[in-house]
């Protein structure tokens, strides 16, 4: 059985719609997939939808924005009540953050470069959280830079001059609301050093305290070395062990099925969870 945990559509920063992101899972012969977006649950129905036309099975999801130490990490919420107020709550206070802070960064790049607010909606389209990646991309198609990968190496990485932080709440708290909504919290790629800052070992210890359910550690960003790290410390934490793609359809070059998660591993979440897996 191939399942890949982790994949954005456009109700974030994805290049898909929710139902072509279950298309493409089934054509590139997935058996079952995540989607994750950034903060919301808005893809969730119209990916259920085409779940059942397509023949694939859908595990709903969220990634969710969280700090620990002054470390950006995001956690893998899956099959939580979207209704939920101790998530919902949260997860509405970080798309507002996330908004604030991408005008914030226009601000800052239009003083050295062609971009607008406008430019940016335009690159959003429908999205209902709009971000960075969606910046990116105006700035691609103002000629700016190549690509995604150049404007987060150039122009938008956390340490250079365009950059603005955002309020997202304590990863210790995420995880609690996480739980609190019947959800089953995964630590999303938390050893792609490549990005930037990554949390100590301890920090699992922590999370794991509150109800952390698993790691992401078979991920493109990750290293052998950090694989060998994170298996270790699921182990010794006793958490689950997922694997996924991270995909984001044209907008990374990252493929669907390129790493996968153990049957067994979607199990577990599965018996946690307080919504439903959609099966056809």
């Amino acid at each position: 059985m191939r399942i890949d945990l982790h994949t954005h559509s456009t109700a974030s920063d994805g290049t898909q719609s929710p139902a072509d992101v279950v298309l493409a899972a089934g054509e590139a012969g997935l058996d079952v997939v995540a989607l994750t977006d950034h903060d919301t649950t808005a893809g969730w129905d119209e990916a259920a939808e085409a779940a059942q036309l397509v023949g694939v099975t859908l595990v709903r999801g969220t990634e969710v924005s969280a700090r620990s130490r002054g470390i950006s990490v995001h956690l893998l919420s899956y099959l939580q009540d979207p209704t939920h107020p101790a998530l919902v709550t949260e997860l509405d206070k970080t798309r507002d953050a996330r908004l604030g802070r991408a005008r914030a960064i226009v601000d800052l790049l239009a003083a050295d470069f062609p971009i607008t607010w406008d430019d940016v909606l335009a690159q959003a389209k429908d999205a209902v959280v709009v971000g960075r990646p969606h910046l990116a991309d105006a700035l691609v198609a103002n000629g700016v830079v190549p690509d995604r990968d150049a404007a987060f190496a150039r122009l938008l990485r956390a340490d250079g001059p365009y950059h603005v932080p955002h309020y997202a709440p304590a990863a210790p708290d995420a995880v609690r609301a996480i739980r609190a909504a019947g959800g089953v919290p995964v630590f999303a790629h938390p050893g792609a050093d490549a990005r930037g800052r990554i949390v100590p070992d301890a920090v699992f210890d922590e999370l794991a305290a509150v109800g952390l359910g698993g790691i992401e550690v078979h991920h493109r960003d990750h290293s052998p070395q950090q694989r060998e790290r994170l298996t270790a410390i699921a182990e010794r934490l006793g958490l689950l062990v997922t694997g996924s793609s991270d995909y984001h359809g044209d907008g990374k070059a990252n493929r669907l099925g390129e790493n996968l998660t153990e049957p067994s591993a979607l199990a577990a979440i599965e018996e946690q969870g307080a919504v439903d897996v959609i099966r056809a």
